[in-house]
């Protein structure tokens, strides 16, 4: 199974690097704004600077997947997540409440540099007095988070957990996680991620080399690369890829 992957892990690498030509490059949170042009729904990865591949070939690896509008009647929109994740520019803070990629790289980032914030992560809603004593670490989180690179791919389909962005998600995370099993593209030793000590989404973290807890003790589905490459014009042509659906 493991030569398996990593043949599905360069494949993978070779379609999201189609997807970069075809979107123009790659953007980081620092320098977007919703008026940029962005599709309704979508599908993005995230990388990480200094977080590069060693087994599928060269080049940074994916450190995080991630969608939207997942329940049913969801009006969601790629970049209402986006900003989630990216935070407030008008405070220079966020709300780790909203994002699970927030709160990871806090707690991370707390462990790391010894902090001491005992209601980071408590997911109830909290008083504005809490907030006030969480905002310079959220104000830290949104500059980390600020220059991690990410592509994103459009995917116009209904809202709802069966939809094909879900699919995508679901089989990209499963696809590079190296959650209990041998490690391919292993993160660096100096990655932030192994700071994520403690709770069940943070020992996933660490264990499956991704700023992801859902979906990275699954099993992939191969079949999910076609439909990664449909959606990306020319794709398959380039690739030369023949499949048998």
């Amino acid at each position: 199974m493991s030569n398996e992957r990593l043949e599905d892990l360069v494949r993978f690498y070779l379609i999201l690097d189609r997807l970069e030509r075809n979107i123009g490059g790659a953007r980081t949170l620092a320098d977007c704004r919703g008026r940029m042009d962005w599709p309704e729904r979508g599908v993005y990865f995230f990388r990480e600077p200094d977080e590069n591949r060693s087994d599928t070939g060269e080049g940074p690896r994916i450190v995080r997947v991630g969608t939207h509008a997942l329940k049913s009647g969801s009006q969601t929109k790629l970049w209402t997540r986006l900003s989630q994740h990216k935070g407030r520019p008008s405070t220079g803070g966020g709300n780790h409440r909203g994002s699970v990629f927030r709160l990871l790289i806090g707690a991370a980032l707390a462990c790391r540099n010894g902090y001491d914030y005992p209601t980071w992560g408590d997911k109830e809603a909290a008083p504005s007095e809490v907030k006030d004593c969480e905002h310079a670490l959220e104000c830290e989180v949104t500059r980390v988070m600020g220059e991690l690179p990410f592509l994103w791919l459009a995917v116009d389909d209904e809202a709802g957990p069966n939809s094909m962005r879900g699919r995508i998600e679901r089989n990209s995370i499963a696809l590079l996680s190296n959650f209990s099993r041998p490690p391919l593209d292993p993160p660096s030793p100096h990655w932030l991620g192994h700071y994520c000590y403690t709770g069940r989404e943070r020992e996933r973290v660490k264990a499956a080399g991704l700023w992801n807890s859902n979906h990275v003790d699954e099993s992939y589905d191969p079949a999910f690369l076609y439909d990664l490459e449909r959606l990306i014009p020319n794709c398959c042509a380039e690739l030369g890829t023949t499949w048998e659906q």
